[in-house]
């Protein structure tokens, strides 16, 4: 299911960043990339997803994002990075986690598929930067 996960997931490059929203060629934010991934691989998502603002979860430091991936995929520790697992990032030290991509390359030159302001859905390596702020790893085990 990772090449399928992969796969889904490049088809939405080039798709504008639109906060809240997740329509492919139309617009998404991070998690509205995972979230449109998930409906075509899987059908419905899991749980609804209420309005948030661009700062949500960060007053209250709560790890919003962090507890609904734990309810919905498998955490991933002590195993090598693999295409198709979806790496919950931190962008700051002492951040919540709040930035969603889905490994699209291991190896050597590993790349991730992700959303974010002013590039829309990319494909970005996995550069050292980006390394040090994954919080975590997650696998999708539906069905």
């Amino acid at each position: 299911m990772t090449v399928a996960i992969v796969t889904a997931a490049r088809a939405w490059i080039g798709t504008p960043y639109l906060h809240q929203a997740s329509v492919k060629g139309v617009g998404c934010d991070c998690l509205g990339l995972l979230r449109g991934v998930w409906r075509e691989l899987y059908g419905q998502e899991p749980e609804h997803v209420p309005n948030y603002t661009a700062d949500w979860s960060e007053p209250q430091g709560d790890e919003v994002l962090h507890a609904a991936a734990l309810r919905h995929m498998h955490a991933v520790t002590g195993t090598d990075l693999a295409p198709g697992q979806v790496l919950l990032f931190r962008m700051r030290t002492g951040a919540v986690a709040k930035h969603i991509g889905i490994l699209s390359r291991a190896g050597a030159t590993p790349s991730f598929i992700h959303s974010y302001a002013g590039h829309g859905v990319v494909e970005s390596p996995l550069s050292t930067p980006w390394r040090r702020r994954i919080a975590a790893r997650f696998e999708i085990s539906k069905g």
